[in-house]
């Protein structure tokens, strides 16, 4: 066992940085091959013969299995040493790339993708914890400003990049891409990466503990249902389908009986009284917030732009790009405020000037060109770094450090739903508030209003080479279909009026709820 005066002198035998740049690029290359695989959905369903909501799958078989995987990380991290079990995960993703490239039908891509989620759902939380754990707390916003530049500026440039490979290449490249990066990541992760002493000795106290097999399953029907139900909800119209329903009551049924479960057993699978920590409770809601914003408004903009401006998948991605790199230049500022300025200050002053942000790009119209609907993206992607950053080192704050994989696992896990419920939402409001706003445009097409008569009459005299009745009926179909985009325009600046309130509530709750911090303090239960 370690001795206490060994556990104090640890320190990792490479340069901290090094072992940042290791672990970052497995985390990278994961991130990247997510958003990529979205773009490349159409491209695959005609690869492989299949229909569009058949390569849905693709999606989701990931999702679920990453969901999955995510919070009993920690768990499995403990139990058989954390970089024996990143090390596992990397040759997992690695090696399923490389079948999900060769995969000859869907049935087998999809197969292969969920081998695929269940080792990157490893690969996030094990580098925050290896981070945590290599870094003293007065360094730890420098190093999650590298990973950081993982989770937050791969989605970014995910699109383009995709949207690249699949118009110059094979769909199948998307995933041979990352077997070099997955093998280069491997060598230097043996080199580079070890367990420092209180995780070897936290691996032997688990291995004489017995399985929560409970536990266990109770948390994979939760969170795995929870992912199903989020991913194919608004496509099956959610409770009027019967899958959905089961799915959903799965989904309760799990997540209560993981809460009490989990809370009593002495020796739980994720270690749900790490909620009793008022900090990292509110860093989780915080984190969650973040994921659903994110990739709420990271589907939005691109979906504005290819199907009501007729954008390519790469043009739209393009978009994006400018605010990944504004991103990436921030990340090193913020790493270098959070450890001199308390997290509670620079979160609040992030959280408005994303709400300041969302309610700018509200003003989205059919009229804005290419540098507006980037400036869009850069105004957000200015507040990402001052979130994310600051929220993930004051979720370690008072928490024992043999506990980090666990917060690394269930930080992560609340930045993946929230993305899943953000998008969920997106998806849903837009398709009933763009039915909503069209019906209340359509009262107004009546003959009693002049400015549509007078339309009508424009539109009808321009197809008068047709005959009266085929010029009458074509007007009425331009008309219509402005009314259709209108609606969608509507809806989609309402949206972001949503978003932008959500994250203008968040203010005064991280003033009140978060416990303010000395930056260059070590956290408690630090021995």
């Amino acid at each position: 066992m370690a001795g206490a005066a060994e556990e104090a002198a640890w320190r990792p035998r490479h340069s901290p940085w090094l072992v940042a740049f290791t672990v970052t690029l497995a985390t990278f290359m994961e991130v990247l091959d997510t958003a990529i695989a979205n773009v490349a959905l159409p491209h695959i369903a005609g690869g492989l013969s299949a229909s569009q909501d058949e390569a849905t799958w693709v999606l989701t078989s990931y999702l679920v299995s990453n969901a999955v995987v995510l919070p009993i990380s920690a768990w499995i991290s403990s139990r058989v040493g954390r970089k024996r079990f990143y090390m596992t995960c990397v040759t997992l993703f690695t090696l399923s790339s490389f079948l999900c490239g060769f995969a000859p039908t869907m049935s087998a891509l999809v197969f292969f993708r969920v081998l695929q989620g269940v080792g990157g759902g490893g690969l996030a939380p094990s580098e925050q914890a290896i981070l945590a754990d290599t870094f003293p707390p007065a360094q730890r916003g420098m190093a999650f400003a590298m990973y950081g530049l993982a989770v937050v500026f791969a989605p970014a440039i995910g699109p383009t990049l995709g949207g690249y490979i699949v118009d110059h290449a094979s769909w199948r490249w998307i995933f041979y891409i990352n077997v070099p990066v997955g093998i280069a990541s491997l060598f230097l992760s043996s080199l580079m990466v070890e367990d420092p002493p209180w995780l070897r000795d936290e691996k032997e106290r688990s291995r004489r503990v017995r399985v929560d097999w409970l536990g266990l399953g109770l948390v994979a029907v939760a969170f795995g249902s929870l992912q199903v139900v989020m991913d194919k909800g608004q496509e099956d119209d959610w409770f009027s389908s019967p899958f959905i329903v089961v799915f959903a009551m799965a989904t309760v049924i799990g997540l209560l009986g993981t809460l009490v479960w989990e809370w009593a057993h002495p020796n739980p699978i994720v270690n749900i009284r790490l909620f009793r920590n008022r900090n990292f409770a509110v860093s989780v809601g915080l984190m969650f917030t973040l994921g659903g914003v994110l990739y709420g408004t990271t589907v939005l903009l691109p979906l504005f732009l290819q199907t009501l401006m007729g954008y390519s998948a790469q043009s739209a991605g393009e978009v994006l790009s400018p605010g990944g790199f504004v991103t990436m230049a921030t990340m090193p500022l913020a790493g270098f405020l959070v450890s001199r300025v308390p997290a509670k200050y620079l979160i609040a002053a992030a959280f408005t000037g994303m709400s300041l942000a969302l309610f700018h790009m509200s003003s989205i119209n059919l009229g804005i060109d290419v540098h507006t609907a980037t400036l869009y993206r850069v105004y957000q992607a200015l507040a990402l770094a001052f979130l994310f950053i600051p929220i993930n080192t004051v979720s370690y704050i008072g928490v024992p450090r043999e506990q980090n994989n666990q917060v690394s696992g269930l930080m992560n896990l609340a930045r993946n739903i929230g993305g899943s419920v953000g998008i969920a939402f997106v998806s849903t409001a837009l398709a009933r508030r763009s039915q909503e706003f069209q019906s209340r445009l359509v009262e107004h097409a009546t003959q009693s209003n002049p400015v549509f008569q007078e339309r009508l009459a424009q539109l009808t005299h321009a197809f008068s080479s047709a005959g009266p009745a085929q010029a009458t009926r074509r007007a009425l179909g331009v008309l219509y279909a402005t009314i259709q985009r209108q609606a969608a325009v509507l809806s989609y600046a309402r949206i972001i009026e949503d978003l932008a309130i959500v994250c203008a509530l968040f203010v005064p709750l991280i003033l009140l709820l978060l416990k303010r911090n000395d930056p260059r303090a070590a956290p408690a239960g630090a021995h």
